[in-house]
């Protein structure tokens, strides 16, 4: 492959010819999996874009995609590439005000919509602007009595004339998940998105042997351009996770080469094997050399990453002690740095140059500096375009040149980069210090009890933690002391003012579905302050150092 710059569109035109009857993408469908060849794929994108132009929309429309991953999301960002316009992807589980926002805030004028759960798709109907063309894939099972995607492809030839892109011209514009407030609309252009590719490529080189395997949304940017767009410039083999149900079995059948986790899914596989494993008997056979060899191939072939060469994680910071714990069994995380803001490439550990703890060195063509305030701003050929109609916001977070990304962070003299944590995330206690809840919560994960925690304590005279427990059979006794040891050990590492009061045991389990977690899984702290602000007093004033809610 060469570095010469190239659209996700040219890249994909370049495998469709030269091995048009291969496999490019497998779609799980009531347990069997249906195969899309490049040639297929290309064809029924060109009908699609035949379709797209049908309505002669003005030039670099928005067209809206509503779905979880699968190959038609994939052929649809490809057919609206193709028509010259410009996508616009939604979370699946966003609710319905949420949706009428972005789809009128963007303009959009058609909506793709697919594989959606009924609950989800029941608070989004009848949000949906009903001037938009609405599209439905008509695969997975949707309630609705939109046009048919295959309805569309019996009548429309392949357009015989693709759009021709230019790299400045804007490829998509990305809704972020927000942690906080109303979605800003992220524009990014096709320059930006190919330098994100071509990076990852140079750390990591892709092959048309590699295969993905695609579960974290395909509307956050690090799916697509690790995933999307990366799989379309190897040449190589995506799969789709059919449900929640069925990601084990998906992710074995897959046996990716390239894998990509956030965090928490790197600590549900660990919670996995320690259910089964107990850590003194792992320790007891890693001990043994003729046997940690084939225990270590075991608990990768368990976990559907015997195959993987590389692991990617990102969106949020992960434990030491997890990557130590993986490393034991030869799978080498490598932690990486980027946000919606920079297509995702800003830093990464890559294979040859790692560093536990930090979240790599800045990737090629990447300007990097920490202000005096300690935040970290970053410049390269891979920041938006701006914030969509907000051009206020886009001059305060773009200056000079430069993206301010709101993490606060350390630059070591190797040139890793460590975040500390998030500007915004900072609050001030009743004595009135200042606290980062991040690198508290980062000691606190390393408990193997702890599957999520949140350090508050704005008006507090001390902090406490928020956590939920992963599943454990232990009694109330033992994990009271497990945590007050716990408490003792942290505590002694902090300032006075940074000190863990109490730790509070919460009985409800953080996830997207209660609109806790992001879409990617980060923790919105704004919505756990409305959910628990009003116990915080009475939590601190307890007697129990350790409070089971």
């Amino acid at each position: 492959m060469n570095s010469e710059l190239k659209s996700p569109v040219e890249n994909f035109i370049k495998w469709e010819t030269n091995k048009g009857n291969e496999t490019f993408l497998i779609q799980p469908i009531n347990g069997k999996n249906h195969e899309f060849s490049w040639e297929r794929v290309g064809i029924e994108a060109r009908k699609i874009c035949s379709y797209i132009k049908s309505f002669n929309f003005p030039k670099n429309s928005k067209i809206a995609i509503l779905s979880k991953n699968c190959a038609h999301w994939i052929i649809t960002d490809l057919a609206i590439m193709m028509s010259g316009n410009i996508s616009v992807p939604i979370y699946a589980n966003v609710n319905g005000k949420t949706a009428k926002y972005i789809l009128e805030h963007s303009e959009s004028k058609m909506l793709f919509i697919g594989k959606l759960e009924e609950s989800d798709w029941d608070q989004i109907e009848n949000h949906i602007p009903k001037e938009i063309v609405k599209i439905d894939f008509g695969q997975y099972d949707l309630k609705c009595d939109f046009k048919k995607w295959d309805e569309i492809i019996s009548k429309h030839d392949p357009i015989d004339k693709i759009h021709n892109i230019n790299l400045d011209d804007i490829i998509t514009i990305i809704y972020t998940s927000g942690t906080t407030g109303i979605p800003k609309g992220v524009v990014l252009n096709y320059k930006a998105a190919a330098t994100a590719t071509k990076n990852l490529h140079l750390l990591f080189p892709l092959n048309e042997n590699d295969r993905f395997i695609s579960y974290l949304p395909l509307s956050h940017i690090a799916e697509r351009a690790l995933v999307e767009h990366g799989g379309i410039l190897s040449g190589g083999k995506i799969f789709f996770v059919e449900s929640l149900d069925t990601f084990v079995n998906n992710l074995k059948d897959c046996k990716p080469t390239i894998f990509f986790g956030v965090p928490r899914i790197y600590t549900k596989f660990m919670t996995k094997i320690l259910s089964i494993f107990p850590q003194s008997a792992i320790n007891f056979i890693m001990g043994i050399p003729l046997l940690n060899n084939i225990f270590s191939f075991v608990i990768r072939k368990s976990l559907g990453l015997n195959k993987s060469r590389i692991c990617i994680t990102g969106a949020a910071s992960i434990p030491i002690s997890t990557l130590k714990w993986f490393d034991r069994f030869k799978i080498k995380i490598y932690e990486a740095y980027g946000m919606s803001e920079n297509s995702a490439c800003s830093h990464g550990n890559y294979p040859g140059n790692i560093k536990f703890g930090s979240v790599g060195k800045a990737m090629p063509g990447t300007d990097i500096k920490i202000t005096d305030k300690g935040e970290i701003i970053m410049k390269n050929d891979c920041i938006m375009q701006g914030y969509y109609k907000e051009e206020e916001l886009t001059n305060q977070t773009i200056k000079k040149g430069y993206l301010h990304t709101g993490d606060k962070g350390t630059i070591d003299d190797d040139g890793y980069l460590t975040i500390t944590g998030r500007i915004k995330d900072i609050f001030k206690t009743a004595k009135g210090k200042y606290v980062a809840p991040n690198p508290i919560e980062m000691k606190l994960s390393k408990n193997n009890l702890i599957e999520q925690v949140c350090v508050v304590g704005e008006s507090l005279s001390q902090p406490i933690a928020l956590v939920v427990m992963n599943e454990t059979k232990k009694i109330a006794d033992e994990i009271k002391s497990n945590f007050e040891a716990l408490i003792d050990s942290i505590n002694n590492t902090l300032e006075k003012h940074e000190k863990i009061k109490k730790i509070v045991i919460l009985k409800d389990s953080w996830s997207i579905e209660n609109n806790i977690l992001t879409p990617t899984m980060k923790i919105k702290r704004n919505v756990i302050e409305e959910k628990y602000k009003d116990f915080y007093e009475t939590w601190y004033n307890s007697k129990n150092e350790i409070i089971f809610q």
